[in-house]
C-alpha cells in the first residue's frame, strides 16, 4: 500500500515521490548544515550510536561490501568508512542533487580511502541482484518512502542470508512531556530554522509532518518482522527523538 508520507494516509505514490524529489533537490547544498543546527549537534551522537549498534551486531567488517540506501549527502557512508574501513560502499539516493554533494565530499577525501560508488536509486525498486550485500544501512530514508513495505522487501531481497539492516530514523519519545515539547519544536520551530538556513519553509513543514506521521518504535519493528527480518531490536537516542533499529535476515 502506498501512502502520503506527510499524513500516513493511503494515497498514490507519485504524490510523495514528487514532493521528496523537489524538496531535497532544492535543499541539497545546505542539508548538512541544517542537520547540524536543527538537531543542536545531536545528529553526531545518533550517527555514533548507529555505528555502535552496527558494531555490536557484527554487521560491518573490513571485508564488507556495504549498501547505503537513501544515503543523501553521504553522512552515513563517510561515518561507516571512518568507523569500519569496509572494502567498498555503494551510496544510493533518489535525488541526484544530494549525491552531487556527496561526490564533492568524496573528492575531498571524506571516505578515508574507502572506495565509494554513487548511484541514483529508488529504494522501492533497487537494481541490485538478490543476496548481494551483507549489510544495508539507511538513515532518515524509510520515512520518506510512500511504499515502505516494498522498500523493506527490497532491502530484505538484496541482503545476503544472515545479513544485517541498520536503520536510523526519527521516532517517538516515550515520555509524554518530552514528546509534547518535541512536537511543539517540530511544528513551530523546525520550519523557521529551515527557512533561515535553507531559505525554504514549506519543505520543513513537510519534514515535521512526516516525522509525526511515522510509526513509533514498536510499530516499525513490527513492519521489519512482517518483511521477514528476525532479531529485531532498537535503541532510542535523545529520549526517543531518534532510534536505531537493527534487524537480521535469517541465515
Amino acid at each position: 500500500m502506498s501512502i502520503d508520507t506527510a499524513t500516513g494516509q493511503e494515497a498514490p505514490a507519485e504524490i510523495s515521490t514528487a514532493r521528496v524529489k523537489a524538496i531535497f533537490a532544492s535543499i541539497a547544498p545546505t542539508y548538512d548544515r541544517f542537520n547540524a543546527i536543527s538537531s543542536f549537534g545531536a545528529y553526531r551522537a545518533w550517527l555514533a550510536g548507529m555505528m555502535r549498534q552496527a558494531a555490536a551486531a557484527g554487521a560491518i567488517t573490513s571485508a564488507s561490501e556495504v549498501l547505503d540506501v537513501a544515503g543523501g549527502t553521504g553522512e552515513v557512508t563517510f561515518t561507516v568508512a571512518h568507523a569500519f574501513h569496509p572494502a567498498h560502499i555503494e551510496l544510493t539516493d533518489l535525488v541526484p542533487e544530494m549525491l552531487d554533494v556527496a561526490k564533492d565530499l568524496y573528492a575531498k577525501g571524506l571516505s578515508d580511502g574507502v572506495p565509494v560508488d554513487f548511484c541514483v536509486v529508488d529504494a522501492q525498486d533497487m537494481p541490485f541482484e538478490d543476496e548481494s550485500y551483507p549489510v544495508v544501512t539507511m538513515a532518515y530514508g524509510i520515512r520518506n518512502m510512500p511504499n515502505r513495505e516494498q522498500a523493506l522487501s527490497e532491502v530484505f531481497r538484496v541482503l545476503k542470508p544472515g545479513g544485517t539492516f541498520v536503520c536510523l530514523e526519527f521516532s517517538t519519545p516515550p515520555n509524554a512531556v518530552w514528546r509534547g515539547l518535541y512536537r511543539f519544536y517540530l511544528m513551530h520551530i523546525l520550519p523557521l530554522v529551515g527557512k533561515v538556513v535553507c531559505g525554504d519553509r514549506s519543505g520543513f513543514d513537510y519534514l515535521a509532518k512526516s516525522i509525526r506521521a511515522f510509526p513509533a518504535q514498536e510499530a516499525f519493528a513490527g513492519m521489519l518482522r512482517d518483511a521477514g527480518f528476525e532479531d529485531v531490536t532498537w535503541k532510542n537516542y535523545t529520549g526517543g527523538i531518534a532510534a536505531v533499529h537493527v534487524a537480521r535476515k535469517p541465515a
